[in-house]
């Protein structure tokens, strides 16, 4: 029988690469999210089910999931794709965004396993959920987000161990700068601090990144696949950065990397040592 896969935040971004690499390998593909348009454009060209819907209300959650399985009859994977951010530290975020966050972040994925642990384990399925480096590592003012990426993996890793007798497995993808709309509006901003274009953002933002790029949504989308296939059977709770390298780095020591020395004032033309 057909494998089904339910994938929340599927119009865009890395869950719509998702969305069209699972189709493209012959699964059943439902995406789900709070825009009907997106949904819509990516179920015209590729046959998913889409189906509207804010996870972060449990009725929506409960109804998702349940379209799903009227449609297809089964549930394989679901991979938690869905998200937003809000900047601020802890001191100057307020309430209203902080629990935002945390509902689109944490609590939607929440909702949504609730309500499709039940398939899942009647399938050995598995759950991959998109969390992001910055639920690793403390970004600059970030409170919210970082908190709830956080809240994010350990969520996941619990689903692991609580069901994994049962034959469901649950893993978490953490990407690095993945070039999405939402990052794109990012290195705007941080263009506009810098007076610079969006692609000199994103080499700013790579610097320090082994890879010195960001990566693309169908580099993310390949490691949340093969963690949803069989062929991951014995992978379970595992926390697998798809970043270039960002999270290896020692931030103590990069004063010390040849293109930080290169780029210090007063450094040489030639040799790259300051004098």
């Amino acid at each position: 029988m057909t494998p089904t896969v339910l994938i929340t935040g599927g119009g865009t971004g890395i869950g719509a690469a998702v969305a069209r690499r699972m189709g493209a390998d012959g699964w059943s593909v439902c995406i789900a999210g709070r825009r009907s348009q997106p949904l819509a454009q990516l179920a015209s060209s590729t046959g998913a089910l889409a189906v509207a819907g804010d996870v972060t209300v449990e009725t929506d959650a409960a109804r998702v999931v349940g379209e799903c399985l009227e449609r297809f009859g089964r549930l394989d994977a679901l991979v938690i794709s869905s998200g937003a951010g809000a900047t601020g530290t802890v001191g100057d975020q307020t309430l209203e965004r902080f629990n935002h966050v945390l509902a689109a972040n944490l609590t939607g994925a929440f909702l949504v396993c609730h309500h499709a642990i039940a398939p899942l384990s009647e399938t050995g399925g598995a759950i991959v959920t998109v969390a992001s480096v910055a639920g690793l590592r403390a970004d600059p003012e970030s409170a919210a987000y970082c908190a709830s990426k956080a809240g994010l993996i350990m969520l996941t890793r619990c689903i692991a161990l609580d069901y994994g007798p049962l034959g469901v497995r649950a893993n978490c993808v953490c990407p690095g700068w993945i070039r999405t709309d939402m990052a794109d509006g990012a290195m705007d901003e941080l263009a506009r601090d810098y007076s610079i274009g969006r692609e000199q953002a994103y080499a700013l933002a790579a610097a320090d990144t082994p890879a010195r790029r960001p990566g693309t949504v169908q580099e993310a989308a390949e490691a949340i696949v093969w963690l949803a296939s069989p062929a991951a059977s014995y992978v379970n709770g595992a926390v697998l950065t798809v970043d270039g390298g960002t999270s290896i780095v020692d931030a103590g020591t990069l004063a010390f990397a040849p293109h930080r020395r290169a780029a210090a004032p007063g450094a040489s033309d030639t040799g790259g040592q300051p004098e």
